[in-house]
């Protein structure tokens, strides 16, 4: 199958991500952190580019790009084949280090841009490795000391009138989280079901006909079966709400 060209977005800003083949760990010490650091920093220099966020993770990594030139696949390709040379001769390696294409998300609104920078910072945290203020591998602590890889003024402007108002309204919004936001983020970057696959799975899981039964249930019964859904991991609950026809409200309560 041909693949899809990306579009370019309106306000050239991009949501990347380069992940490991099959899930491999792609930085084994500090030296491959510092050093795809430094790629991001070459980078930045050839092509007059912006990271306005980063988290480097074991087996992954999530950038935000300001891309004026739209050469954003070049960028791209440009740091995966530095860093998978290094790695490759550090660790006598063969074979793809990176999975397929890097992944990539236009961000064309403003509140998305914050709810994506707040996602990527939360990525450590939600592993379990560190918390998001203490994690050395991502921008969080370029935004609250100090200023090095990233552009911190474009989101600092969106938090507040002042620096010192942008950062404190900075670290208090990565503290908080809108219920949803990260369930629509991961959606978008893995491999989706259709609609017909989803409910397929559905009736497969819970051992049922059709998905239209779950409506008929009793709450209790119902909210039962809807929280084993939760086992479903390529969908969102946008999906899950029109497969199942049941309000997202009362999907979410459910599945808590």
């Amino acid at each position: 199958m041909p693949r899809v060209a990306r579009t370019i977005s309106n306000t050239k800003v991009y949501h990347t991500i380069l992940r490991g083949n099959d899930k491999q760990d792609i930085f084994y010490d500090e030296q491959d952190y510092k050093k795809f650091l430094k790629e991001i920093i070459n980078i930045k220099e050839k092509y007059q580019c912006e990271l306005y966020a980063y988290c480097m993770m074991p087996n992954h990594v999530h950038m935000i790009i300001y891309d004026v030139s739209n050469k954003i696949s070049k960028i791209m390709q440009s740091i995966a084949v530095s860093y998978a040379s290094y790695f490759s001769k550090k660790y006598e390696k063969v074979g793809h280090l990176f999975q397929n294409r890097f992944l990539s998300k236009n961000v064309e609104t403003r509140e998305y841009l914050l709810d994506l920078v707040r996602y990527i910072h939360q990525n450590p945290s939600k592993a379990g490795i560190e918390n998001i203020d203490k994690y050395k591998w991502s921008s969080y602590q370029e935004y609250t000391c100090k200023k090095d890889i990233i552009s911190v003024e474009k989101i600092l402007s969106l938090l507040g009138n002042t620096k010192q108002d942008s950062i404190k309204n900075f670290i208090y919004f990565h503290n908080n989280k809108e219920e949803g936001i990260n369930d629509e983020i991961e959606y978008e970057f893995i491999n989706k079901l259709t609609d017909s696959q989803l409910k397929e799975k559905i009736e497969k899981l819970l051992k049922i006909d059709n998905v239209t039964e779950l409506r008929r249930y009793n709450t209790k019964i119902r909210n039962e079966k809807l929280k084993q859904l939760n086992q479903i991991k390529a969908t969102n609950k946008t999906q899950l709400s029109r497969v199942l026809g049941i309000n997202r409200k009362i999907l979410e309560r459910a599945m808590k």
